[in-house]
């Protein structure tokens, strides 16, 4: 706050508060308290947080004053003790300094009326809020003091006065009070912070999601490498047997007739001379299998981290159009971290008991169902279940209808389903496999033939996923 400023807000709160006595004391936040001095809906702010420190009347509800106060700490009890009932006789500002000192006197000794002096620094590192006595010691401060004069038990002294560098001056309408003003503006400059820390703290988490996507993709890349084509090891093989009567063998090279190339060309490979052709060609046909396997889940993995890191970039472009825009409602909604969304996600974590329903919640905070029993399974498809819910079933094997809340209706996240797709799996008679293939399609798409057995379904259209069946996410019960 600059000084001019802090000057007109000290004339306004002369003229309102003057001869008022101090009551009850809210505890804001570490560094801010608000002090009811007996006027309807209206309350003295002070906050000396070093980055922005303030003073003046706020507009608040009781009730909503006293849902976001915290518990009292030291300096707030020590004030109510000292000052509750106290009478403000004067309030003043320091010249040539960001300093405002408000003098009370209370009754507490018959006959000798006790003075005490609250000094609000509003002096940038220095901010702080002290109770000096009557012979000017410090008693209290509500930050760690710094200086010389700042500590309790030592006669006050105010810091070293430095250059004015806070805001411009504010704009006063007309009938506004210097309080609404300064209240307006520094709203305004914290939902401004509050949404660039937030789009900051995002960027940040998405900047380093991208990087571990793609070093784990670059790794796979290498490990895809390392093991070889796996049609070369079988190549090798194949030929192995083919040369075993013709073979030449000179110490670890071994010279073969490469029967796939046009005029079977002499080849040479190594072998160790321990190792006979058939075990070298039992070796190569093992390395076939390892290559083949290892490709078909590395490419299986890259082609999921290839949607995951398609899906980061998306939320990067999405990020940079909304910090554009300055929608702070969008924001939200892009950062599943974010306060308003884990509120969401913990009203769908804490679902209502449905009988013959497993509760689970999603590593992206959707609340997933599974049947238990046939019935359970028609239950709760045809009658929980929303038309743009997702619906997960193993194929070809008999097991629980799984459905993954969409209330939003938006595209569930891919992680999403293939943790729904692994209980699918886990929860069939295919729990066993090493793999399982499972459809997936919108509830809406689905439809009970008639005089058909529980649980069973018709689709109109499905996609199909391969997972490991297990159970990856969190139960609730």
């Amino acid at each position: 706050m600059h000084e001019k400023l802090i000057s007109e807000i000290v004339t306004e709160l002369r003229t309102r508060l003057s001869g008022r006595f101090l009551g009850k004391i809210f505890q804001l936040g570490p560094q801010s308290i608000a002090i009811d001095f007996g006027i309807k809906g209206e309350y003295l702010f002070v906050s000396v947080d070093p980055s922005s420190p303030r003073l003046f009347l706020i507009r608040r509800r009781l009730k909503e004053l006293e849902k976001s106060s915290i518990p009292l700490q030291s300096f707030a009890q020590h004030l109510r003790a000292k000052l509750t009932n106290a009478r403000l006789v004067d309030i003043e500002k320091i010249p040539n300094d960001r300093i405002v000192r408000m003098l009370f006197q209370s009754d507490l000794e018959i006959g000798s009326p006790v003075t005490w002096t609250l000094v609000i620094q509003l002096t940038g590192k220095a901010a702080n809020l002290l109770l000096v006595n009557g012979t000017g010691y410090v008693v209290d401060a509500l930050r760690p003091p710094k200086g010389e004069g700042q500590n309790p038990g030592e006669i006050y002294q105010a810091p070293p006065a430095r250059p004015d560098r806070s805001h411009s001056e504010l704009p006063l309408l007309m009938n506004e009070s210097p309080s609404a003003a300064a209240a307006a503006f520094f709203e305004k400059l914290d939902a401004t912070k509050a949404f660039d820390t937030h789009a900051n703290r995002l960027r940040s988490r998405l900047q380093q999601q991208l990087r571990q996507k793609r070093k784990l993709a670059s790794n796979l890349q290498t490990d895809l490498a390392t093991h070889g084509d796996p049609e070369a090891h079988k190549r090798i093989g194949d030929l192995l047997l083919a040369n075993i009567g013709t073979a030449i063998r000179r110490g670890r090279a071994v010279e073969i007739n490469d029967y796939y190339a046009e005029g079977a060309p002499s080849l040479s490979i190594e072998v160790d001379e321990n190792t006979t052709l058939q075990e070298e060609a039992t070796r190569r046909f093992r390395q076939f299998t390892k290559a083949k396997r290892a490709r078909d889940e590395i490419v299986e993995r890259l082609a999921l981290l290839d949607t995951e890191i398609a899906n980061l970039e998306k939320e990067q472009k999405e990020l940079s159009e909304i910090i554009t825009s300055r929608d702070e409602t969008a924001l939200i909604a892009l950062d599943p971290e974010s306060t308003a969304a884990k509120t969401k996600v913990n009203k769908r974590a804490e679902p209502a008991r449905l009988p013959g329903v497993r509760h689970y919640v999603s590593s992206d905070g959707y609340e997933i169902l599974v049947g238990r029993a046939a019935r359970d399974n028609d239950n709760l498809t045809f009658h929980i279940a929303r038309p743009n819910d997702l619906w997960l079933h193993a194929a070809d094997y008999p097991g629980s209808h799984v459905i993954v809340r969409n209330p939003t209706r938006k595209e569930v996240p891919q992680r999403t389903m293939i943790e729904a797709a692994q209980l699918a799996g886990k929860f069939s008679q295919a729990a066993d496999d090493t793999k399982v293939v499972v459809h997936y399609t919108p509830r809406k798409f689905l439809s009970k033939p008639k005089r058909s057995a529980p649980g069973l379904v018709r689709m109109s259209t499905f996609k199909s996923i391969t997972v490991e069946p297990k159970e990856a996410v969190s139960r609730l019960r």
